[in-house]
């Protein structure tokens, strides 16, 4: 289905004023036809024709379309698609043209579909609702628990900043784009979570180019959302949809594994922090040593360096402030 933009002349104006015209020479017709009747002379028929006036002349009225900046209207006639206008503007069409617009009631999480409104606004909106938006707009799904490439069940939320950039396929391809994008962004973050860890982790193919890397949900958010985009853009591209971009907005383990891989995380980070310390140490003890020797401050023996560098080592790594004794003897 291919879009037609419609090029339409802007005359609403033009024709609700020789429509109030015609009413009011309707209404003028009338009386005249009556003050002829009351002087005995045939008024009978601007009475008729005033009458048949004011009962038909309605019929342009559904013929005008105001469009407002950033609106399309989806026009069909006898249901054949005829076009679509998208300029902004006061225009009269043909009244029996009906405007198409299959998602006017589809309110998701998204900008301008949560906000909650009262009977007067809703039945504003639903006399209204057959105009498109072109504006850009924001998707915000529900967090979804997808197994990570590891199996680690992992919560996720994603935003998806979309607009309709063809609506001739928005109305016709699909039965309702909202709920198309909604599920195709579903779909889509599952076959890309899929493929990451949350965490790095090793012998872990994610670009699939058959060599390990450091990718991961956490770790690599910029490239994951921006694989989640282009999977989106590819599945909605017939419904004439252009995703803009897609953010992740929540990342975090699923609750029943949540203190597991906390404790996980903190050992991992006690031993680190273990490894680091001892390394130090074993640096400052060879330096002490190298010190000694060179400044030939105290004559050591093997058995004396052993006592020192067991003393060194219990001090630096120890996790609480050594307790100093004074040795006043010797160590034979």
């Amino acid at each position: 289905m291919e879009e037609k933009i419609l090029s339409t002349k802007k005359n609403g104006m033009t024709v609700l004023l020789l429509s109030v015209a015609i009413y009011i020479l309707a209404v003028v017709g009338i009386i005249v036809g009556a003050v002829f009747e009351e002087n005995g002379r045939s008024g009978m028929a601007l009475i008729v024709a005033g009458i048949v006036v004011l009962s038909f002349g309605w019929l342009l009225w559904p013929g005008l379309k105001v469009l407002k900046p950033q609106e399309a209207l989806v026009l069909t006639l006898f249901g054949k698609y005829i076009g679509t206008l998208r300029e902004p503007g006061f225009y009269f069409v043909n009244p029996f043209c009906a405007a198409v617009n299959p998602a006017a009631k589809t309110h998701l999480n998204q900008s301008g579909d949560v906000r909650e409104k009262n009977p007067a606004e809703t039945a504003a909106a639903e006399a209204l609702s057959k105009k498109i938006s072109l504006k850009i707009m924001t998707l915000n799904n529900c967090r979804q628990k997808i197994n990570d490439c590891l199996g680690n069940p992992v919560e996720i939320g994603i935003a998806v900043i979309w607009r309709v950039t063809d609506t001739a396929k928005a109305v016709f391809n699909v039965d309702n784009y909202k709920e198309f994008l909604s599920l195709q962004c579903d779909s889509a973050l599952r076959n890309i979570v899929r493929l990451y860890p949350y965490d790095v982790a090793p012998n872990v193919d994610t670009t699939g180019d058959g060599n390990a890397d450091e990718g991961s949900l956490r770790g690599s958010s910029e490239t994951v959302a921006a694989r989640i985009k282009d999977e989106i853009q590819q599945r909605v591209d017939e419904a004439g949809i252009q995703v803009v971009e897609a953010r992740i907005t929540y990342l975090a383990y699923a609750p029943e594994i949540a203190s597991v891989m906390l404790q996980r995380q903190q050992a991992s980070a006690v031993i680190d922090a273990r490894k680091m310390i001892v390394d130090g140490a074993v640096g400052m003890v060879e330096m002490a040593l190298e010190r000694l020797k060179e400044n030939q401050v105290v004559p050591l023996d093997d058995e004396r360096k052993a006592a020192m560098v067991s003393n060194l080592l219990v001090v630096l790594c120890g996790n609480r402030d050594a307790q100093p004794i004074v040795n006043s003897g010797s160590l034979y």
